[in-house]
């Protein structure tokens, strides 16, 4: 069913009793019990630290969560002058629904700032709150994208894919596009609200690359902010990731359709102010399991290859059948091949109409291959050493683009003639 709006009758009227805010901080959040009381905590701590003297609201979207996150939520005392919100959104399950929701109150409260964090962090401080607000409050920026110092196998899909991806498509690097703690103005969240674009997938499972890529696409003032150190509820690339690359994928590249014009007239990239966080911080460390990374791309292989033939020009499908025959000790993909990899896989979704996600199914053993290899080339290295191989590989994903508009035109003359 199509809502006109996330908000629930018993919201929209808590909303009007407490009529307008500076402040809106919202925490989408599903079954997330254990973490939420000391998400809220943070948050009315930083409150109380920076901005006492501002009305401030702290929003509890739930997706209707069967453990306690609810009354967890409500049983935690904020401080008297703050308000807050616990609120069921109403409309398809997904966190874009949640964020909705969020967008609305900001927009009927008119604060001048909405900021949203993540429900299962363990590692947000009471300094999180200014980092994020700060740049929109104080100098005038409407997007605030995150920075974290994170393990390097933390965020495998961000480094090898989101990241070189946004960078090179549409010219700004912003390293963490799919952070999910991020800081928007007032006329932003009015920007996203009016969108068509809530009863669709990509609200469902891309909304914060959504996001990012209609912030740049319309011209809003972004910069990013250091944050320190991410942790929380990490996942282990090779058992975990399959579904989020599949879904993250789709997102993506059905914003590359929507944004064409945009992306293809963009040579280069240019850095963005980063504020926020200065010192330096050891991430937790990750574990990853790259024989079994190595054993479902092998999997992968004798299942799909026949398929991934016809998808890949033979160069790179060379490379693919090439990597498929390596031991564990050898087991390379190289960066060249990865980039053409992904610029035809954008491709070829974009000639398919129809089974698009059956074929992001196919790709996702190409992921386990390319992720197994960062992890064997960068395991002598620390994070810190690791991220410069995260910044060569967004380098060729910039150098090759015309490769992508090549191929891209070539599918786009294939689909108008079928």
């Amino acid at each position: 069913m199509n809502y006109d709006t996330a908000l629930r009758g018993y919201t929209s009227k808590r909303i009007e009793e407490i009529d307008s805010a500076d402040i809106l901080i919202g925490i989408p959040c599903y079954n997330n019990e254990k973490t939420i009381a000391h998400v809220i905590q943070m948050v009315s701590h930083g409150l109380a630290k920076y901005y006492n003297n501002q009305r401030s609201v702290i929003f509890i979207a739930d997706g209707g969560s069967t453990d306690d996150t609810r009354e967890a939520a409500r049983d935690f005392e904020i401080k008297p002058w703050q308000e807050k919100i616990v609120s069921i959104y109403r409309g398809q399950a997904g966190k874009g629904t949640a964020l909705r929701s969020l967008f609305e109150a900001s927009d009927r409260l008119e604060v001048r700032v909405c900021a949203m964090v993540d429900s299962d962090l363990r590692s947000i401080t009471a300094d999180w709150v200014k980092y994020l607000l700060d740049p929109v409050l104080e100098r005038g920026y409407q997007f605030v994208a995150p920075v974290y110092m994170r393990h390097k196998y933390d965020g495998t899909i961000t480094n090898n894919i989101v990241y070189n991806l946004t960078r090179a498509l549409y010219g700004k690097r912003i390293r963490q596009p799919i952070g999910g703690d991020f800081a928007i103005s007032r006329d932003v969240a009015k920007f996203y609200t009016e969108q068509d674009v809530w009863n669709t997938d990509v609200a469902r499972f891309g909304i914060d690359i959504w996001m990012t890529t209609n912030a740049v696409t319309q011209g809003f003032r972004i910069c990013q902010s250091n944050l320190g150190a991410k942790i929380h509820d990490v996942k282990d690339p090779g058992q975990h990731l399959g579904p989020m690359f599949r879904q993250v994928l789709s997102a993506l590249f059905s914003l590359m359709e929507r944004f064409e014009s945009y992306w293809k007239g963009i040579k280069g990239s240019e850095p963005l102010e980063i504020f926020g966080f200065e010192g330096s911080l050891d991430p937790e460390p990750v574990n990853v399991n790259l024989e079994l990374m190595i054993e479902l791309f092998k999997k992968g292989y004798w299942q799909f290859s026949p398929l991934w033939k016809d998808v890949f020009c033979k160069d790179c499908y060379d490379q693919i059948r090439e990597t498929a025959e390596m031991d564990s000790d050898h087991f390379h993909i190289s960066t060249d091949a990865w980039v053409q990899i992904l610029y035809e896989l954008a491709s070829t979704f974009h000639l398919w109409t129809i089974n698009r996600y059956k074929l992001l199914d196919m790709m996702t053993p190409l992921y386990f291959a390319r992720v197994a290899s960062f992890v064997r080339q960068s395991w002598e290295m620390s994070s810190r050493e690791a991220e410069a191989l995260v910044e060569e590989q967004a380098v060729k994903f910039e150098e090759q683009k015309d490769y992508l508009i090549e191929v891209w035109n070539q599918k786009s003359v294939e689909k108008a003639k079928a």
